[in-house]
């Protein structure tokens, strides 16, 4: 029998997307990173998380690493904004009811994409 994904053992589509919701909250009261998501449709932007997050769980959405190279590149992300993404993720994780385990792989997975976004 397959094992699982993170993206199903979490249940899927509708979680992630409350992990996403709850991830954007804390976000856009960030005095540093907040201010990345000024003028910008959050709509839009939470739904293109979602999907990535389902990704880096193992769910049917992905990104090419072009695609994620190309969607940050106007953005002055510096590795301390990523830092505090990571942070941001972990607690995400862990307040939504993920093991601190399958929390580190996921950021892990987050992590690898580091040279894609940071400028």
């Amino acid at each position: 029998m397959a094992e699982r994904t993170l993206y199903e053992k979490y249940g899927g589509f509708s979680q992630v997307s409350k992990i996403v919701l709850s991830f954007y909250d804390t976000l856009l009261d960030n005095d540093e990173i907040g201010p990345f998501f000024d003028d910008v449709d959050m709509s839009r932007i939470v739904d293109h998380q979602t999907k990535f997050i389902a990704s880096l769980l193992g769910g049917p959405a992905a990104y090419t690493d072009n695609q994620l190279r190309q969607l940050h590149s106007h953005l002055a992300i510096t590795d301390a904004h990523f830092d505090e993404l990571e942070v941001v993720l972990s607690g995400t994780l862990l307040k939504h009811g993920m093991a601190a385990e399958d929390v580190e792989a996921v950021v892990a997975e987050f992590g690898k994409r580091r040279p894609l976004i940071v400028r």
